[in-house]
């Protein structure tokens, strides 16, 4: 029996070659390749600049910290994404708090955000606070038994869930409205689309936010094996995730490599470690250059389980909203039964094809279940046990998207 993965990287003998020659060149840190891969992601994107760093989580903690995120705030964000996204919050000593989603783009939901915002927030001071802070200062929480002002809400921080962007052009509109920064998760959506106001496409990761995060983990649709990126348009933002990354070192090692003088570096803040080598970035800068196709591609396969899907009992296929163009970094089904949704997957194993549930909500799990009881959320809790992931990726063949649609009539219509 032939398996059918969830998705298998697109890495080909071009990769292998850009390696090789990372290698050999001596220079396997951050480097020279460091430097051109952000400089074509940059254009690429559309942004002003763009910093390469080791993870998209490393990414969310730097973008948080730059736009002012501080111990004992309450930053704005979902539940349903990967844990990472509420964990980089507390890297700051912050606390998300959680705001239901839109389930037919499985995004934030720009109305309920507004809602959050007007009844569970007093202003104060020119800032924003949280009326029930001792709600959310329990279990692993970083604000739990902290002395001096905590609650004040710092930033919003929005996903662009399995590559479909978000309604940034509202949710930029409420940051805009109570002066809060808004800091695009996109680990997903390199190579997606949005239109804003009715105005041209523009590449997510322009940015349209303040800051926008990037992974290029096996599972998104491009891969340096692991690695991350941020984009802004503030040099003051830019200046600090290099600074941060680091280690807080005020001398790049470039610099300090191809100084006619010696220098001796400070490091004049407390950092990280969080760079990318130059031989992920070598294979970045190749992946980057296939990313056209890659997306081209992963469109066609959506198309092919649309129309294979289309009219399915008790089966919901996704669909992108008018504004969004995805790059379908995952395709999700909805079953209207969630009893179904493990024998379903079950059957579809058996059958080869190997598929993942719906994304999971973070506020289910244990660090953060004490201020966020089942139910909560329903709407998540719902994308979450309902939804499957199906497989694609670029090289899938029609023949295999043909052989999932007939397992799920064979399974579904049972």
């Amino acid at each position: 029996m032939n398996e059918i993965p969830v998705t298998i990287p697109w890495l080909a003998e071009a990769e292998v070659e850009a390696v090789r020659h990372a290698i050999l060149s001596g220079w396997v840190t951050q480097g020279p390749r460091v430097k051109a891969f952000e400089e074509a992601f940059a254009a690429f994107t559309g942004a002003a600049l763009a910093c390469a760093v080791s993870s998209c989580t490393t990414a969310l903690h730097l973008a948080l910290l730059a736009v002012g995120v501080k111990p004992g705030d309450v930053v704005v964000t979902v539940s349903h994404s990967f844990i990472a996204t509420a964990n980089a919050i507390r890297y700051c000593q912050a606390e998300p708090l959680f705001v239901d989603i839109d389930p037919t783009t499985l995004n934030l939901d720009p109305d309920l955000l507004a809602q959050s915002l007007m009844k569970d927030f007093i202003e104060e001071g020119g800032s924003l606070w949280y009326r029930d802070i001792t709600r959310l200062a329990v279990g692993e929480s970083p604000i739990k038994g902290r002395e001096g002002p905590v609650g004040r809400l710092a930033a919003i921080l929005v996903v662009h869930q399995v590559g479909m962007p978000a309604d940034l052009a509202r949710i930029l509109a409420i940051g805009r409205k109570y002066g809060l920064p808004v800091v695009e998760d996109a680990a997903c959506a390199i190579g997606s689309e949005v239109s804003l106001h009715g105005r041209a496409w523009e590449k997510i990761g322009r940015p349209h936010g303040d800051v926008a995060c990037f992974s290029f983990h096996p599972r998104k649709v491009i891969t340096t094996g692991d690695g991350g990126m941020l984009t802004t348009n503030n040099p003051a933002y830019d200046q600090t995730f290099r600074l941060l990354r680091q280690h807080g070192m005020n001398i790049p090692d470039a610099v300090r490599h191809g100084a006619g003088e010696v220098v001796f570096e400070d490091y004049t803040t407390f950092g990280f470690n969080y760079r990318l080598t130059d031989v992920q970035a070598a294979i970045g800068i190749e992946q980057l250059r296939r990313l056209p196709e890659i997306v081209a591609r992963r469109r066609v396969l959506a198309a092919f389980y649309d129309e294979g899907l289309k009219g399915l009992n008790g089966l919901k296929t996704p669909s992108e909203p008018p504004y969004a163009r995805t790059n379908w970094q995952s395709y999700i089904i909805e079953l209207e039964d969630a009893a179904l949704q493990r024998p379903v997957m079950q059957a579809l194993l058996r059958k080869g094809i190997h598929t993942r549930r719906g994304i999971m909500c973070a506020h289910l799990e244990a660090p953060y279940s004490q201020a966020w009881p089942p139910g909560i959320l329903p709407k998540s809790e719902a994308a979450r046990d309902r939804g499957i992931i199906l497989p694609l990726y670029p090289t899938m063949t029609e023949g295999q998207v043909e052989f999932v649609v007939s397992a799920l009539k064979e399974i579904v219509g049972q």
